[in-house]
């Protein structure tokens, strides 16, 4: 499906400040008409610190373990809020740990914020390499036997599928899905009709809330097997255990659909060649680090003199009314960016829906922060020269486009950045493998439940 990256041409000035959220929605749908245009869906899940912090506080770890592979399960539905900075790893792994007698009663819900940690320290490595398949599929066919774009009849629910079809329609309507959702339709775009992992991801980075290129294409890899030793497949039996059967009673193709039979029938339906073999040895070795590589902490910036005069970049990842930027400097103008560009980016366009829970993130941070639309470098460097501003601030983030930003601001505007973190998860720069999880774990482990010395 082909979409314009050109903004429309209208007069609407971006804002803060609205009595309700149908307000903000209804400034929106006019600063975005052409977003709005692919849909109107707006999520029940709202944007915003206050939000995030009743969802952390409704958060059950050992119930989580007990019951998180079901779909009404004890799922937290944090993760659009860890997404954009609104809560940190640190801070959710520090709350989970307050409400059990034993660290131990943590450890499952504290190994799946890890997870999330894992694929950002990946996305620091790769960058946009997470568009790339990693390494070859082993499911017995080459990359090229995948088609390139997502059938409409799966992105619109239409396959005839009653499970498959929800599920896309829960996408589209929500912007949120159960883990295992995720999992059983990314298996089925890719293994049962063949398409390739990388419309699939951008199929989702429209629509989640939560939707990152690490997180969300790395799973989507770890799926298809070229970040894994194999691929993940489901059957019937396994869809309606964790679904309570609501899918399976209702649907037409109950009994002769796609996904009946073992798993190993299924896997002679679907790898006919045999399903190829794979440890994970070869591709990314010196990237992520195997062997024992130190994974060096990202450069931060020397402190500099609090009483200089500073400009603060709120950019999408950094959402936190309560952020170490906004600690360090309370008083400082500060300026976030609708970036029509990067909104419409073909690979990753967002949906309406998407862009509700930015700007109710955007709602709650300091009043010394403003909005504009446009390139961000460009107003960045204007900002600058207008409050006089010895340099520019921003939370420290792992995107790339992030950087690209920042390095184009320092070249422009010839002022210094610094970048501003977070406590982090780990408390550890260390030697740490990130070629699979199960070889960061291994270290990360004691670190992430506060048995590693550092600070938690």
């Amino acid at each position: 499906m082909s979409r314009s990256t050109e903004p429309p041409s209208n007069d609407v000035v971006p804002r803060r400040g609205f009595a309700n959220r149908s307000e903000l929605i209804e400034h929106l749908s006019a600063l975005h008409p052409d977003i709005i245009a692919r849909g109107r869906q707006v999520s029940p899940i709202r944007g915003g610190r206050a939000a995030a912090l009743e969802a952390l506080q409704g958060i059950d770890p050992p119930r989580y373990e007990r019951t998180r592979n079901y779909l009404d399960g004890a799922v937290t539905r944090l993760s659009p809020y860890l997404r954009h900075g609104v809560l940190t790893l640190a801070e959710v792994r520090n709350h989970a740990l307050k409400l059990v007698k034993h660290p131990v009663e943590a450890a499952k819900f504290i190994n799946e914020l890890g997870w999330r940690d894992y694929w950002q320290r990946v996305y620091e490595r790769l960058g946009d390499g997470v568009w790339r398949d990693r390494e070859p599929y082993k499911t017995g066919y080459s990359a090229r036997r995948y088609a390139a774009e997502l059938p409409q009849e799966i992105a619109e629910g239409q396959t005839g599928m009653a499970c498959m079809d929800e599920f896309a329609r829960e996408l589209r309507d929500t912007g949120y899905l159960h883990n295992h959702a995720r999992m059983w339709l990314a298996a089925y775009v890719v293994h049962w009709r063949q398409v390739r992992w990388q419309a699939g991801a951008t199929w989702f980075l429209e629509h989640l809330l939560d939707g990152d290129p690490a997180s969300n294409n790395l799973s989507w890899q770890w799926v298809a097997s070229t970040f894994s030793h194999k691929p993940y497949v489901f059957n019937r039996e396994n869809l309606e255990k964790y679904t309570g059967g609501r899918y399976c009673r209702s649907c037409p193709l109950k009994g002769r659909c796609d996904l009946e039979g073992s798993y190993d029938q299924l896997e002679q339906r679907l790898f006919p060649h045999g399903l190829r073999a794979g440890d994970g040895s070869a591709e990314d070795d010196g990237v992520l680090g195997r062997n024992g590589d130190p994974i060096a902490p990202r450069k931060i910036n020397s402190p500099f003199p609090k009483s200089d005069s500073v400009l603060i970049w709120a950019h999408e990842d950094a959402l936190n009314p309560q952020a170490e930027v906004f600690r360090s400097y309370p008083n400082a103008p500060a300026l976030f960016v609708w970036d029509d560009s990067h909104l419409r980016n073909p690979r990753a366009p967002y949906s309406f829906k998407r862009v509700v829970f930015l700007a109710e993130c955007v709602e709650e941070l300091p009043a010394t922060v403003e909005v504009a639309r446009g390139e961000p470098s460009t107003l960045l460097v204007q900002a600058i020269a207008r409050v006089g501003a010895k340099r520019l601030v921003a939370a420290d983030s792992v995107n790339p486009r992030v950087h690209a930003i920042l390095n184009q601001v320092e070249k422009l505007a010839r002022v210094p950045i610094e970048l501003l973190s977070e406590q982090p998860f780990l408390p550890y720069n260390g030697p740490i493998d990130l070629k699979r999880f199960s070889r960061y774990w291994r270290v990360a482990e004691r670190y992430a439940m506060g048995m590693g010395g550092g600070r938690v």
